[in-house]
């Protein structure tokens, strides 16, 4: 096994041990309450600072009395920590990339009960049975191309695809340690059986796939013509094209009988012997709400889960698309196998 894996398998293989109960559900923070809300509130976040830092300005602007501290690094970077802390919490909310981390997380003990304001209208795939995590906006993994370098007749219409010789060097996606890249091996394993994703995964290898650190890379690549190709969540494409590139979205596996776009959701949680409880409820209940939302859909063109926010105008509607039925129990069941596989690749 890579040693670069083992922070990742740290954070999430820790899912077989035993679960540690949740403490028992605070009252939700009323919004006429924000001047009680005071002091610093730590968030640790496994998003970038770029994509996280408008909603932080804006419940700040909301809650004046509130120092908002933000850590941010890799999603398994601040899974591991937290688990490290776990005897003497540092920080007071975690705001992952991918539901899988959280799930784990939840598992373990690591999370306090929180039912946010506007809980009850997330999707039920996106909330935690215990209320001890939230989902905040869904994405969803999708093949990026530059216009300039790819034809309409040629452009891949499967995951599977992307195997296909003729895309040889031609490939761009983020590498083993990326928590989306990650979850959706998992996922596919799922989906499709493990004997198929290492086909896949070898099929990547062989087609000499060029694995970046982050999404951010891959975009800028593609944009650049560096790349015909890339695997990104979707938003990457939104960003790109927003900075004036050529390039074009495909959203993979619509055909019958293929396994649908693979989706997954960022969410939040309040962390168990937060320092600042009232203030970590307060920032779920904005990260929640349609104002905290709307930031994400307009800013981030994230697919905000709470119901009745308007998506940005540009994004296509998810009714529209056939999505992949992902049970999440079973993917992060699946994560011992998705290291193993990760492993037996030498996916970077």
């Amino acid at each position: 096994m890579h040693h670069k894996l083992m922070p990742v398998l740290a954070a999430l293989t820790l899912i077989l041990s035993a679960c540690a109960g949740s403490t028992s559900q605070p009252d939700p923070i009323s919004s006429n309450q924000n001047g009680n809300i005071s002091g610093k509130l730590i968030v640790y976040s496994g998003r970038s600072e770029p994509l996280i830092q408008p909603v932080l300005a804006a419940f700040q602007a909301k809650y004046p009395q509130v120092e908002v501290l933000l850590k941010s690094g890799s999603n398994s970077q601040m899974a591991n920590t937290l688990l490290e802390e776990k005897a003497n919490p540092q920080a007071d909310v975690f705001i992952t990339t991918e539901v899988f981390t959280a799930h784990a997380l939840s598992r373990e003990g690591v999370f306090q009960s929180y039912e946010p304001v506007g809980y009850q209208n997330l999707p039920d795939a996106y909330k935690a049975d215990d209320t001890s995590w939230a989902g905040l906006t869904q994405r969803m993994r999708v093949i990026m191309y530059n216009k300039d370098l790819v034809s309409l007749d040629e452009l891949p219409a499967s995951m599977f695809d992307l195997t296909d010789p003729k895309w040889k060097g031609q490939i761009a996606a983020a590498g083993s340690t990326n928590a989306s890249m990650q979850a959706q091996i998992a996922s596919m394993i799922q989906l499709v059986g493990q004997e198929q994703t290492e086909a896949w995964l070898n099929g990547l290898m062989e087609n000499e796939v060029t694995f970046f650190g982050g999404h951010s890379d891959v975009r800028k690549a593609v944009g650049a013509g560096e790349f015909k190709l890339g695997l990104v969540n979707h938003y990457y494409y939104y960003l790109q094209l927003a900075e004036g590139s050529n390039v074009g979205i495909i959203y993979p596996d619509q055909a019958p009988g293929e396994m649908g776009i693979i989706s997954n959701a960022t969410t939040a949680a309040i962390i168990q012997g937060s320092r600042n409880p009232d203030a970590a409820r307060a920032f779920l209940d904005f990260l929640v709400s349609a104002e905290g939302q709307k930031i994400f859909a307009e800013g981030n063109y994230e697919y905000p889960l709470l119901t009745g926010v308007t998506l940005h105008p540009d994004l296509v509607p998810t009714d529209g698309l056939s999505m992949a039925n992902i049970e999440l129990a079973q993917v992060v069941d699946h994560f011992d196998a998705t290291f193993d596989l990760i492993d037996m690749a030498n996916l970077p």
